[in-house]
């Protein structure tokens, strides 16, 4: 984009156009590369990649991956047409996800790519209200989403979900334990959502510009007041909705959800001829995988680029006891969900700024002409 574009966005949209730039690829990719190249050349074994089978059973559960990452990714273009009550078109959807999907790719995974979705949306002829609803109830629905499932599966598999073979708190390692840390944080945020949302907008934007009264948190009170704002905004919009609307909202998000958890079984399965099929092995895979991923969401680094990996190993150590195709399932799975979305949005966020710039230069040049 050049500099004559940017100025066609205000200082606030540019700062957050400068946050989805192609240059920013390159830092997520040398680091998840970094990282994979350092696993595979300090685990790898030409002897066991050799005796890797690539038959037509593993084919298959390559290609079942591949096909949840496309049920996955209609599911959150249906959320994001329901939540627009029906103003977006399937094809919209389906390319505005894909931006969302790369920002959050190219941005840290506890930050993600909420601020992007604003910007994009704002772009797209909604509404502030409905804008800010969107984007503020997906974080709801998602925190829901996580903090429900995380509960119930902790009720049925215990402290061996979160560490292979842990009968109690003492017996899980640090990384697990940070688990403890992310859940009651996502709860927090979640909650603040969720309660700004349906109950006390107003008092939820008193406390945030309160907390930006703390010395080292002054530098983020217009943040604080512009996210206060907005909230107020979302809840007028969002407490007019119907139960379908709410109803139809968590579906999409738990089906979109599943599908990214499942997506990796279908390559455990593929690879490992030795994990079960059975509904309960299958179930407690599912539940490591969700608590690998409340540990992901909180990595400092874009995409958990790198910290993936790094826990993939560690968090599925039952299941898969060679290094070697641990490693090489580790970098499939990230090159089908995290490399996908860098890939697909340098080539879609081009089109889609052009066809924002188009248009405003034609509503320019209409203005003109009504002018003459």
């Amino acid at each position: 984009m050049t500099k004559e574009n940017d100025n066609d966005f205000t200082e606030e949209q540019q700062e957050v156009l400068k946050s989805i730039r192609l240059s920013r690829i390159i830092i997520p990719v040398l680091i998840g590369i970094g990282v994979v190249m350092y696993l595979l050349m300090k685990d790898f074994k030409v002897e066991d990649f050799k005796n890797i089978d690539w038959n037509n059973h593993l084919l298959f559960w390559i290609f079942a991956s591949l096909f949840l990452l496309v049920i996955r990714h209609l599911a959150y273009a249906t959320r994001l047409r329901i939540l627009s009550d029906g103003e977006f078109g399937w094809l919209k959807c389906i390319q505005l996800i894909f931006i969302w999907e790369f920002s959050s790719a190219v941005s840290p995974t506890s930050v993600g790519g909420s601020a992007v979705a604003l910007f994009v949306l704002s772009q797209e002829k909604l509404s502030t209200a409905k804008t800010s609803a969107i984007v503020i109830y997906t974080i709801v629905l998602d925190t829901f989403f996580f903090i429900s499932s995380l509960t119930l599966l902790f009720l049925i598999f215990k402290f061996d979900m979160i560490r292979p073979g842990a009968t109690s708190f003492a017996e899980v390692d640090a990384l697990g334990k940070s688990a403890f840390i992310a859940y009651p944080a996502m709860f927090g945020y979640g909650f603040l959502f969720f309660y700004g949302l349906f109950f006390k907008p107003s008092a939820i934007k008193r406390m945030l510009v309160a907390f930006t009264k703390i010395k080292w948190l002054k530098r983020f009170r217009k943040r604080a007041v512009t996210l206060g704002d907005e909230i107020i905004v979302a809840s007028k919009e969002i407490r007019t909705k119907s139960f379908f609307y709410h109803l139809g909202g968590f579906l999409t998000t738990a089906i979109a959800w599943s599908c990214r958890f499942l997506l990796l079984s279908c390559l455990l399965i593929g690879f490992v001829n030795s994990i079960s099929l059975d509904f309960w092995t299958q179930f407690a895979l599912y539940a490591r995988l969700e608590v690998m991923y409340i540990v992901m969401a909180f990595s400092p680094t874009p995409g958990s680029a790198g910290v993936a990996e790094l826990l993939f190993n560690g968090f599925i150590s039952d299941y898969v006891d060679n290094k070697t195709v641990s490693n090489i399932i580790a970098f499939i799975w990230r090159l089908f969900t995290f490399y996908f979305y860098l890939i697909a949005g340098a080539i879609i966020i081009p089109i889609w700024l052009r066809g924002i710039l188009n248009r405003r230069n034609k509503k320019k040049f209409e203005k003109g002409d009504t002018s003459l």
